[in-house]
């Protein structure tokens, strides 16, 4: 196997577990705040607020993941 072909699959390992990470995340996040929600109704602004800048950091570690994939095929 070459070289190359390892980096590839490194790269599409990498991205693989990121999404799928993130997936998993974002939904136990969602999950967990409507449950929130749903017990303490008077405080679903707070919690609207702090689910939303939750996700916003879960996304962001993916994006890094995949600049950081983009990078390594790249660098072939």
């Amino acid at each position: 196997m070459e070289l190359t072909s390892i980096a590839f699959l490194a790269v599409g390992l990498a991205m693989g577990l990121a999404v799928i990470g993130s997936a998993l995340g974002q939904g136990r996040a969602a999950a967990a705040a409507m449950e929130g929600i749903a017990r303490q109704p008077e405080a679903a602004g707070d919690i609207r607020t702090t689910l939303l800048l939750a996700l916003a950091f879960i996304e962001a570690l993916t994006l890094f993941t995949f600049v950081i994939s983009i990078l390594m095929w790249t660098k072939l």
